[in-house]
C-alpha cells in the first residue's frame, strides 16, 4: 500500500512539473518539430511574417541552434522594435542563458506585458504579414496594474 502511494505522490509531481513546464519550451519544442517537418515551409512563413527576406532568413536559420531560435530571433526584434541583426546578435553573446535574459538585455522588461507573454509562450508562426504578439484575442487580459488602476 505504501508503494502504491509513494508511486501515485511521484506521479503527481511528474505530472505537475511537467504543465508547469509549459509555456515557451512548449511553444518553441512544436515550432521546432513543425519547421523540421517542412524546413521551406517555415521559412517561407518567417520571412512573410516578419518582412524579412527569404535569403536573410536562410541565413538566420544556418547561424542558430534550433529553427525556433530564428523565429524568436524576428519576434524579439518585433517586440522590441529592434532590427534582427541586433537580436541575432544578442542571441549569439548570451547562448545558452534563456530568452528571458536575452529579452532582458534587449530592454523587456520583467513583469511587463511583454516579458509575461515571452514566459507563457503567447506566439504563433501565422505566416500574415504584419501578424503580432499584441493581436492575439488573450492579449492585455491580465489582472492589470497599470496607471490609474484602482485610483
Amino acid at each position: 500500500m505504501k508503494k502504491i502511494v509513494l508511486f501515485l505522490l511521484a506521479l503527481t509531481f511528474t505530472a505537475t512539473a511537467a504543465l508547469a513546464a509549459g509555456g515557451l519550451d512548449y511553444f518553441l519544442g512544436n515550432l521546432n518539430v513543425q519547421a523540421r517537418a517542412d524546413m521551406s515551409g517555415f521559412a517561407g512563413r518567417l520571412s512573410a511574417q516578419f518582412g524579412v527576406p527569404g535569403v536573410q532568413v536562410s541565413a538566420t536559420l544556418g547561424t542558430v541552434k534550433e529553427p525556433a531560435d530564428a523565429f524568436m530571433i524576428y519576434q524579439l526584434g518585433q517586440m522590441t522594435h529592434q532590427p534582427y541583426q541586433r537580436v541575432l546578435q544578442t542571441y549569439q553573446s548570451n547562448r545558452g542563458k534563456g530568452w528571458g535574459v536575452i529579452a532582458r538585455s534587449l530592454g523587456i522588461k520583467p513583469g511587463s506585458a511583454e516579458f509575461h507573454a515571452l514566459k507563457r509562450g503567447d506566439f504563433a508562426l501565422t505566416g500574415r504579414p504584419g501578424s503580432t504578439w499584441e493581436q492575439r484575442d488573450d492579449y492585455g487580459k491580465g489582472k492589470g496594474r497599470g496607471k490609474g488602476h484602482n485610483k
